[in-house]
């Protein structure tokens, strides 16, 4: 009977194990089905999400040579960064920004044109095509950040022309080319400023009407006289006949 009791007691125990660990199966089977679920549901929210974001985000701020920025050292004439080869691993899209950490020892030329680029300089250069950025302060050495919108797809160059283009010849100039990306946001979309018109040279002149002046009596001052003529014969007749 003890044998049996004890038996009975280790086999009621081992029950309890078995359903236990069953229990504790189901439950995590559970569990798994139930984050499986919750996955699958919070995926394409999150992938809705991410979407808005990155359109949101889409125009990307390129800072020019990264963190060396846009210097140059005249003392050994070289640039702080390799422009060119920065310039290699950028994509460029309509509505991004390049941003030049910079100070007003060098300058900004932004060019359409090959040739004014290859010359490093922007004196003979169309005022269509070429554009030369300020910072705002003509302080030797002024810290200043300056930044480019870019609105124009296609090919376009950058470089500084200080020092008289030395800076350029010895590596402070990139090209770039613009892809149409999204396409500009509303903010740059704006329609060209109409075209100039030259003010009057004076108030005066835009508000006083044009003088005539007459030079010879015109034939109106000869009828004139004929009739006053005539009047002054009429009331003479008049007087002597009442008289």
């Amino acid at each position: 009977l003890t044998y049996v009791t004890i038996t009975t007691s280790h086999l009621f125990f081992r029950s309890s194990n078995v359903s236990s660990n069953n229990s504790a199966h189901c439950f995590h089977m559970t569990m798994a089905v139930v984050d499986s679920m919750v996955f699958l549901f919070l995926l394409p929210v999150a992938l809705f999400f991410n979407s808005a974001a990155s359109q949101s985000t889409g125009y990307t701020n390129h800072t020019v040579g990264g963190s060396a920025g846009w210097f140059f050292d005249v003392n050994t004439q070289k640039a702080s960064a390799d422009y060119s080869a920065w310039a290699a691993k950028q994509t460029f899209n309509l509505g991004d920004t390049l941003v030049f950490n910079t100070n007003t020892n060098q300058t900004v030329i932004q060019t359409y044109n090959a040739t004014t680029y290859r010359n490093c300089t922007a004196d003979y250069a169309s005022d269509d095509d070429t554009f030369q950025y300020q910072g705002g302060s003509n302080e030797f050495g002024k810290a200043m950040t300056i930044t480019v919108s870019l609105t124009l797809e296609g090919q376009q160059y950058y470089f500084s022309e200080a020092d008289d283009g030395s800076q350029c010849l010895n590596g402070m100039a990139f090209d770039i080319k613009v892809r149409h990306g999204m396409g500009l946001p509303p903010s740059l979309n704006q329609p060209p400023p109409p075209p100039y018109v030259e003010p009057p040279s004076t108030v005066e002149d835009a508000e006083s009407p044009p003088i005539t002046v007459v030079t010879s009596s015109p034939n109106g001052g000869v009828r004139s006289s004929a009739r006053l003529f005539l009047a002054v014969f009429v009331l003479v007749m008049l007087v002597l006949h009442l008289v």
